[in-house]
């Protein structure tokens, strides 16, 4: 059974991208540095070879790679360039927005959806029996307060960054619990996957 699977880098004081995030600048002032991890010699937009990967670093690509659909924030979705439209292997990419998408960005596998519930069952339904990768802080914060996000994987970047996009800012004042499902070592992270239990 499909599961939407939020998939982020993070620092130890919590940040997910440097300050000054802005085109060109997507991750923000040295928010590199939180990707190296898996983009060590390249920034984020321009590598793909992930062959340099081992151990529990390359078991979460792998997963990463495997999924079957991406949920996204056009904000995220934008500051990467779209990925030119293709995310990965060609999956259906779900752009959370409630804005009209530029007339000029017509790829054929990126649909725009207004509400993060839609677009998370939306994007269950073509994945099938693969996972859902879901992009973005914002979006991120939106499923798990909507009930649809089933798991948080953190990569955590040994590093203190001190300002910058928090991940879970602004977060709704219910009682979420997360159970740990893996925490694994890799060179410069530690990758912790948990499931969202949410509590009534």
């Amino acid at each position: 059974m499909s599961k939407a699977v939020l998939f982020m880098s993070m620092s130890v004081d919590g940040f997910i991208a440097g300050p000054n995030v802005a085109p060109g600048n997507g991750l923000g002032d040295k928010g590199h540095r939180l990707h190296e991890w898996v983009l060590p010699d390249a920034d984020a937009d321009h590598r793909r070879d992930l062959d340099h990967l081992v151990g529990a670093s390359r078991e979460v690509m792998d997963e990463v790679m495997a999924s079957g659909a991406v949920v996204v924030g056009r904000r995220t979705f934008e500051l990467a360039g779209g990925w030119g439209g293709d995310h990965h292997d060609g999956v259906p990419i779900f752009v959370l927005s409630r804005r009209r998408p530029d007339p000029e960005l017509r790829w054929p596998r990126v649909t725009y959806v207004s509400d993060v519930a839609a677009a998370t069952t939306m994007a269950k339904e073509v994945a099938g029996d693969k996972d859902v990768l879901v992009h973005g802080a914002r979006t991120a914060r939106l499923a798990l307060a909507a009930g649809v996000l089933d798991e948080v994987q953190i990569h955590l970047v040994p590093v203190l960054i001190g300002q910058g996009e928090p991940l879970f800012a602004d977060m709704p004042p219910d009682h979420i619990e997360l159970e740990l499902l893996r925490a694994a070592d890799g060179p410069g992270v530690t990758h912790l996957r948990y499931r969202v239990r949410m509590e009534g």
